[in-house]
């Protein structure tokens, strides 16, 4: 068993070290040498080690830093101290990234959150630490979102007009560059009782980490006036490759390459879309003991094949659009990207949840449907019961389904005909016949990391709800008609 050593205790390791052997341990090391050694999070095959110089771990937090100075107005910590929240798994190298490299570059302030943070305590967490800086990944502020929107709901009718108007006004002003006069109004009565409520009204800038943030949820917190900040990169990569700042911010971008680095796609498709490859000094050292998969990794050149697919605009902002693993195949041989149906089909139907498309080698694609339920904050399961927005939405529906047991197979033909009618919004946006739902469900669970349909950092892991779900998709196809 390793020891355990606490805060208290930490600095008396140092007690019979001396100097010249901390210099010597000093001036051993190299920047070409490997500094870190962690495992990559794909959900493809099994894990693979990640070599990390010395010199690929000083990239991020001395060009990216994420956008934090270590000063402020010429004022050094703790006056402008930055404080964070760790909650995250280390070993996940992005979260490691803010927690470690970026907390000691700034001379920042670490708190750790409770165990269960992601199953409901993390909001009280940030209420009592009230960071200057948050980081979360899409799943987490998909639930950080359900908080205001129940508060909201539980509201007055004036004060549920009152905020509509400051959202509203919210978006428009972060979508355009002169904010109206009435805008510290809105910023006063609504915004900054939001951030109070999130435990943020401290917090100067958010990052998410990792793709599948929904557009929806962007636009939610960007009329609250909180820019959420793109992050890209892989393990590979050193945790960051792009980085979307508040003074370039774009929707839906992940922002623009880091100093000394560079970014760019081929084989692009009729659409723009191509493989995103990219190069700098963060890029990994390669595979322990793997040099095989090293080079399938990275050419001669130094470039990185990511597997991701997006485009650049005109400007070099970068947009991630899905990953080549994810394409699904039909039985003509056409090959379709899902996330993007995914994304529009979440946002006409604003009850749902998940998305998953289906239809490896079949002749049309299918969807999985999960709706909103809330968690079970000792299990991390989710519940039976509907989330306070989703119960509020079927009000509007004129429904009274409480609980996802009242809509699923058929029971609440309100709902149903609503999901049906989404399904055919979204259909309706695409061009080739190929890429329409034809048949979907509604699954009689929401998805988890305790369920096993998401991953460590609640990361959809499409080939085990393949795997979970084989019935109902093997549903889709058993009937012989014709499409």
């Amino acid at each position: 068993m390793r020891p355990i050593h606490t805060l208290e205790g930490f600095p008396d390791l140092a007690d019979g070290v001396s100097e010249d052997t901390l210099n010597q341990v000093i001036d051993s090391q190299k920047p070409n040498q490997c500094c870190a050694l962690l495992y990559s999070m794909s959900i493809a095959g099994p894990p693979k080690p990640v070599m990390l110089s010395h010199d690929n771990v000083s990239v991020p937090p001395g060009a990216g830093r994420p956008g934090l100075p270590a000063s402020r107005g010429g004022r050094r910590p703790p006056e402008e101290q930055e404080v964070l929240v760790s909650y995250l798994l280390l070993s996940y190298l992005t979260a490691q990234l803010f927690d470690v490299w970026v907390s000691i570059s700034v001379a920042g302030a670490l708190y750790f959150a409770q165990p269960d943070a992601l199953r409901g305590s993390l909001i009280d967490t940030l209420r009592e630490v009230k960071p200057t800086m948050f980081y979360s990944v899409p799943w987490v502020w998909d639930r950080l979102l359900d908080s205001p929107k129940t508060s909201q709901l539980a509201s007055t009718p004036f004060r549920r007009r009152l905020d509509k108007w400051a959202m509203c006004l919210g978006l428009r002003t972060n979508k355009r560059p002169a904010p109206p006069p009435c805008f510290s109004l809105a910023k006063r009565l609504t915004f900054s009782q939001a951030r109070r409520f999130l435990g943020l009204q401290r917090c100067r800038q958010y990052f998410n980490l990792g793709t599948g943030l929904s557009g929806a949820t962007t636009e939610y917190f960007l009329s609250l006036n909180m820019p959420i900040c793109e992050l890209y990169g892989l393990s590979e990569s050193t945790g960051v490759h792009t980085l979307s700042r508040q003074e370039g911010f774009r929707l839906l971008s992940c922002g623009k390459s880091l100093p000394s680095t560079r970014t760019k796609t081929q084989k692009e498709d009729g659409d723009g879309i191509g493989d995103i490859h990219i190069w700098g000094r963060n890029i990994f050292m390669g595979y322990l003991d793997d040099e095989e998969k090293t080079q399938e990794k990275i050419d001669l050149h130094g470039w990185l094949r990511t597997g991701d697919l997006g485009f650049l605009d005109d400007d070099e902002f970068l947009y991630v659009t899905g990953n080549e693993r994810d394409l699904i195949t039909l039985s003509s041989g056409e090959k379709i990207n899902p996330n993007p149906i995914e994304e529009r089909v979440k946002r006409y139907i604003p009850l749902v949840r998940y998305v998953v498309l289906v239809g490896q080698d079949a002749p049309y694609l299918c969807a999985l449907l999960t709706l909103k339920c809330q968690i079970n904050t000792d299990t991390g399961e989710p519940r039976n019961a509907l989330t306070s927005e989703a119960v509020a939405f079927c009000r509007q529906l004129k429904s009274q389904s409480t609980r996802l047991s009242d809509i699923v197979c058929d029971r609440d033909p309100v709902v149903t005909e609503f999901v049906s009618q989404g399904i055919d919004a979204a259909n309706a946006e695409v061009t080739s016949n190929s890429a329409k739902i034809v048949k979907w469900t509604i699954l009689e669970t929401d998805f988890s990391m305790a369920g096993g349909e998401l991953g460590a950092t609640a990361k959809l892991k499409r080939a085990n709800v393949g795997k979970m779900y084989q019935p109902e998709i093997e549903s889709f196809y058993s009937e012989k008609d014709e499409y």
